[in-house]
């Protein structure tokens, strides 16, 4: 099962059988809207605050996995998920609603993958039969935390990236219609000494490069095995910098092959600046967009990577470098798996 040091091949094939995605108002207006199974017309959620907000996308999302399943609430054995606010209150209030066992988690914007790769890593093992997997962010609640309430109009450099506000959910079983996970390689902590929290894609470019990089080396398959290799949320910066640097070391990787969830859910206009980000956005792109292409025959091996800025308030305010994270899942359409 273990590959090297730090991938994981599932022989049992983990099925993922259902999917739940939630969004707010400005990703109704993006380039994936028809991917979501809920769209919010307002942030409110009503709910009388964001955080509240974001807590409640977060049951949405895994009640929607469970409805669209054929299993009830009550057979899922665990409650997998993570976020961005403090203490992941909205996923852990989320769970007290939800009502599982609840394993919580916290890799910034590369929690989706590492939720998806445990949840894999359960299921594989026989430690459970199912189990829910998610993300969540809010914009207004992250750029409360870590930035500036958005009431105050804070002009942001060009380098800075928009919150996706939303909740994405997976729930996996040991077998059933769907696409499978087939491995996971976890990330390491990366640290290039960059500081500027206004620039999360080009501190994560690096993270991404190296899991990337050991995932080929170790489960021994060429960039070609994969259809797409989608990154989380590097958007526009991160994407240029870490495929460089990806050729530079010698795997052939296209442009057209590597695509990035940041630069994806967004249509061309939205004032997103270097892309989008957010623990929820590859959850909501990878589970709601891209696998909805591969139950459509369009793709049928992709490589996702998620990435994660573990940065906080106080380690910014202290003047420390930015560690960085990614974690690696890939998923096959389960008709194209031996």
């Amino acid at each position: 099962m273990l590959l090297g040091h730090r991938t994981w091949s599932f022989e049992n094939k983990p099925v993922i059988i259902s999917t739940g995605t939630v969004g707010g108002p400005f990703e109704a207006n993006g380039n994936i809207a028809n991917d979501f199974d809920i769209l919010h017309e307002d942030m409110w959620v009503n709910q009388d605050s964001f955080e509240k907000s974001q807590q409640k996308m977060m049951e949405e999302a895994a009640q929607a996995a469970v409805k669209k399943s054929t299993i009830e609430k009550e057979q899922v054995d665990f409650f997998i998920s993570g976020d961005l606010i403090n203490q992941i209150t909205p996923s852990s209030f989320a769970a007290k609603t939800i009502d599982v066992p609840y394993l919580g988690l916290f890799s910034a914007c590369a929690t989706s993958m590492e939720s998806l790769g445990l949840a894999a890593f359960l299921i594989n093992g026989d430690g459970a039969n199912y189990v829910l997997s998610g993300a969540s962010s809010h914009n207004a609640a992250t750029e409360k935390q870590f930035r500036y309430p958005t009431e105050y109009g804070g002009q942001k450099p060009p380098t800075a990236q928009w919150t996706v506000t939303g909740a994405g959910c997976a729930l996996l079983a040991k077998q059933g219609p769907g696409p499978v996970v087939t491995s996971a390689t976890m990330g390491k902590v990366v640290d290039k000494g960059l500081t500027d929290p206004f620039n999360m894609g080009g501190a994560m470019a690096p993270a991404a490069v190296d899991t990337i990089e050991t995932h080929f080396k170790e489960r021994g398959v060429e960039p070609s095995y994969y259809d797409l290799i989608i990154t989380g949320d590097l958007g526009h910066i991160g994407r240029e910098v870490s495929l460089e640097l990806l050729q530079k070391r010698g795997l052939d990787i296209t442009s057209k092959q590597y695509v990035d969830c940041g630069l994806t859910i967004y249509r061309e206009g939205q004032p997103v600046l270097a892309g989008a980000s957010g623990a929820a956005c590859s959850a909501i792109v990878t589970y709601g967009h891209f696998l909805n292409l591969m139950r459509k025959g369009e793709i049928t091996r992709i490589l996702v990577v998620a990435t994660g800025s573990l940065h906080s308030q106080l380690s910014i305010q202290q003047g420390d470098p930015i560690p960085c994270i990614a974690h690696a899942v890939s998923i096959e359409s389960g008709s194209d798996v031996s």
